[in-house]
């Protein structure tokens, strides 16, 4: 045995591998004790090999999954070694002969199709990067739902487009694989190398042609050699991982670059789109968009948020379907409920088309094409807008499928084929044969209990089974005696001795369980052959069910936007071809979600205005302190723009958007210590991706830049890029800043208008009202944030002597640094004293002693009085 797993392991080394022994996967050696840290199971020991003791350790069959889905978050590989035959099946080859087993399935972060390991509402990537001569281009496929997606790219794009997707894999060369090395901790994603011949364009196109069953990839559109390469690494390492079960992939489609919005990391980042800061979804922009009824509705949600359309065409055919569901509330409710009883198509087809589905994938697609028949049905009443009247065409017509499913399946079908049970009475007569010997089988047997107690006058006795000994009869060891003299024991055989029964069996009882067992068996064969010919009639129409399952998600997501808008107030965006950015009453849509939820206040809405005449730039330069809302409002203006071209209507009064090409943020930084940045040097690195990458139509929004630096440096550095922005981006732009001496750059530059958040001080304090208006604020009322924060009262003292200084030494323009840290002694300062402990005044001590539950109405009234003459003394 141990020969066998040594065999197969050096094939897989770089892989935990799982060997199947009964009902445990087993490990030994490295495997085992890598195994047992990570999943905090025992460690044992099996065995010796070489003179030393084998490590082993290992986790049941049945609950396998859950073991599977932390190592592979752990960042470990699994092979899946099954046994090929079963130990009676090896026994006939001689008795020492060792069961066959084999790797079945490489698991990997790219390949998880399980139900139990998959997060239903998002999708589970895996990606390719091919690189061949001057081109290149990237490659993703989700198994689980069968899509297959290309497109041409640059490798100075991979870091965005890696940011959009979000892949758990990304397959590169072994030639490069070093070069993209960095990609896994950038972002969170395995890297995997293969072999350089799994991206020789001209054998992926052959593997591509074979496994759609093509001549030519012409009619799947034009690719280049780079896409070609891509998609053939893909499928190599599907064939790898999947041991020849390709999953069902659907054809080939060609993403365009230039088609979405282009949104870098950080942007994606800094702007929480699928992800907050903090990590997981919660408080993040899909988190409060997600208002699907579907899995599949909700992973189409996720991608138009990572990719919004750029395409006018495009934008308002979503838009119209949003406006036609926002407008038909009589009709919402009735489709969302149809909507919340479709299970996920998607992952149900990939799962039978790899052959690891069972009768619920098959009643999923029952009952998915059911409710999509009578959705379709109250759709067709209606005068839909062409998005809405595709995906309700593409629900009709599966009325034969889902009649045969019907006719074959129970109405709740166990989750295995091996469970039985799950064809329908009357389906096939052979069937209900072998059932009827089958259960009629289980009376006889009741009936044999009944003449053995009658015979022999032992009412104790019992006929039993269990998969070693079969059926016997079993009795207490009182009366086991009487059934081994005669004359019972020339009827009864003795089979077996426990602590506390007896065990016999009869020859009648033998044959009756070789009837029983054979009408049971026959019966599971005939179920297992009719899964297997819905399984494949199932998959001959997996095209025609996933455009359904299109549909689907294209209503679900076009009524579920609906709704949302309806519960937060927000409207339809007027998206055009203009150079436009008009947003009136615009908020934020996670922190006005958040504040109602955590305190019930209001968000203050603003306005935003950058439209620009011509072809030149409109760029707001805001000011105001800390704490004001000026990175709330730089935000909110970015997702209003993103939501309006993904087809979404926004939280505003009034939107009024000319498309936008790019999105770039810049907000908040912090050290990135593995690549040796501070935080100062991240800042300038995103910054200059900015100014190097935006075009006229870009959407910029910037937050202190040049903060991380000396004063001078930074006012100069954040002068130089407003120009920059200005005069060579020429785009529309929000700029935050408190380096107040910008607000000159109004009177230079005819794009730049200065805006500001206004605040309000009273007895010392500032109160912040959330209001952008037009105009400069004339300070940063930074030592009254500091007095909010908590900082200690001899601090905040000091720090307003020293600005009342050097505020002074600024206007009267003659004092030097120097002379004013003399004159202000900063190096010399004594520590406040200590705050001498408040003694207790007589008011205290008389109110300490009060019981007021003990007091008449007089009394408290003289007590008052008393009081009130105490405090005077």
């Amino acid at each position: 045995m141990m020969a066998q797993y040594l065999e197969l392991k050096a094939d897989y080394a770089d892989a935990l591998l799982f060997y199947r022994m009964g009902d445990f996967y087993e490990m030994f050696f490295d495997d085992a004790v890598a195994a047992a840290e990570a999943l905090d199971i025992a460690l044992t020991k099996r065995g010796k090999h070489a003179g030393d003791d084998i490590p082993m350790c290992g986790v049941p069959v049945h609950a396998a999954e859950g073991y599977l889905l932390t190592l592979i978050r752990k960042g470990f590989r699994v092979a899946i070694c099954e046994q090929m035959e079963s130990p009676a099946e090896a026994k006939k080859r001689g008795s020492k002969s060792v069961v066959k087993r084999d790797v079945v399935r490489l698991v990997t972060p790219g390949t998880l199709t399980e139900e139990t390991l998959l997060d239903a509402r998002q999708h589970n990537y895996l990606a390719a990067f091919a690189e061949v001569r001057d081109e290149a281009a990237l490659a993703w496929v989700d198994i689980s739902t069968g899509f297959l997606q290309v497109m041409a790219l640059p490798a100075v794009r991979l870091g965005p487009e890696l940011a959009r997707l979000a892949p758990a894999e990304l397959i590169v060369s072994e030639a490069r694989e070093q070069n993209h090395r960095h990609l896994e901790a950038e972002f969170g994603i395995a890297l995997t190398g293969l072999a350089r011949s799994a991206f020789d364009s001209s054998n992926a196109e052959k593997r591509i042609c074979a496994l759609y069953n093509v001549e030519t990839l012409e009619s799947f559109g034009s690719f280049s050699r780079a896409e070609v390469s891509a998609m053939g690494a893909l499928i190599d390492y599907l064939e790898i991982t999947q041991k020849g079960k390709l999953p069902l992939l659907r054809h080939p489609q060609k993403e365009n670059e230039a088609r979405n919005v282009q949104i870098d990391a950080s942007t994606r980042r800094n702007l929480e789109l699928t992800h907050a800061l903090g990590g997981g979804r919660a408080g993040s922009l899909l988190a409060i968009m997600d208002r699907t009824c579907t899995a599949a509705g909700a992973r189409l949600l996720e991608r138009r948020i990572s990719s919004p359309s750029r395409v006018l065409d495009t934008i308002q055919r979503r838009l119209d379907a949003v406006s036609f569901a926002f407008d038909s509330s009589r009709i919402t409710q009735t489709v969302r409920e149809s909507l919340r009883k479709v299970p996920d198509l998607d992952r149900a087809l990939s799962r039978l088309s790899l052959d690891r589905g069972g009768p619920r994938d098959l009643a999923a697609i029952r009952n998915g094409l059911s409710e999509a028949a009578l959705l379709a049905e109250r759709l067709g009443t209606l005068e839909l807008p062409s998005l809405l009247a595709e995906a309700a065409a593409s629900l009709k017509g599966h009325e034969d499928i889902v009649d045969l499913l019907d006719q074959s399946l129970i109405a709740e079908p166990p989750l295995l084929v091996r469970d039985g049970g799950f064809v329908a009475p009357g389906y096939e007569e052979e069937l209900d044969d072998a059932r009827k010997l089958r259960d009629e089988g289980r009376g006889v047997i009741a009936g044999m209990q009944q003449q053995y107690v009658s015979d022999t006058g032992i009412s104790s006795l019992k006929i039993k089974h269990n998969n070693v000994l079969g059926y016997f009869i079993e009795t207490t060891a009182t009366h086991a005696e009487r059934m081994m003299s005669p004359p019972l024991s020339d009827r009864f055989v003795h089979r077996q001795t426990t602590a506390n029964q007896v065990r016999f069996t009869t020859v009648e009882l033998s044959e009756m369980e070789t009837k029983i067992l054979n009408a049971g068996n026959h019966a599971l064969d005939i179920e297992k052959r009719i899964f297997e010919n819905l399984r494949h009639t199932v998959l001959s129409h997996a095209a025609e069910i996933g455009t359904a399952a299109s549909g689907l998600a294209e209503i679900d997501l076009a009524f579920g936007l609906a709704d949302l808008a309806q519960a937060e107030n927000w409207v339809r965006p007027m998206v055009d071809d203009s150079r436009a950015f008009d947003i009136q009453g615009g908020r934020h849509p996670v922190v006005e979600r958040a504040m109602r939820q955590q305190s019930g206040d209001s968000f203050v809405a603003n306005d935003c205005d950058l439209g620009i005449e011509g072809d030149g730039a409109h760029i707001w330069l805001l000011t105001g302190p800390n704490m004001a809302g000026k990175s709330t409002f730089l935000r909110q203006n970015a997702l209003i723009a993103l939501m309006a071209q993904m087809g979404s209507f926004v939280p505003a009064d009034r939107a009024h958007i000319g498309l936008i090409s790019q999105l770039f943020s810049r907000v908040g930084a912090s050290d990135d210590l593995a690549r040796g940045r501070s935080t100062f040097m991240v800042e300038m690195v995103e910054t200059a991706a900015i100014l190097n990458q935006a075009d006229d139509r870009a959407l910029v929004i910037l937050d202190e830049i040049g903060r991380g630096t000396a004063t001078y440096d930074g006012l100069s550095i954040a002068w130089a890029t407003l120009e920059y922005l200005h005069d060579a981006n020429r785009c529309r732009a929000l700029f935050a800043t408190h380096y107040h001496e910008m607000t000159a750059l109004s009177n230079k530059l005819d794009g730049v208008e200065n805006a500001t958040v206004a605040v309000k001080e009273w007895d010392g304090t500032v109160i912040f009202l959330h209001e952008v208006r037009i105009g400069a604020a004339d300070r940063s009322y930074g030592v009254q944030v500091a007095q909010l924060a908590g900082l200690p009262d001899s601090v905040i003292a000091r720090a307003r002597v020293v600005l009342d200084a050097l505020e002074k030494g600024e206007r009267e323009g003659g004092a030097t640094q120097k002379t004013l840290i003399d004159d202000l002694p900063l190096f010399s300062v004594s520590p406040a004293a200590a705050p001498k402990p408040q003694q207790k005044s007589i008011v205290d001590e008389q109110l300490a002693a009060i019981i007021p539950d003990e007091l008449s109405p007089r009394e408290a009234l003289d007590l008052l009085y008393k009081l009130k003459e105490a405090a005077k003394t």
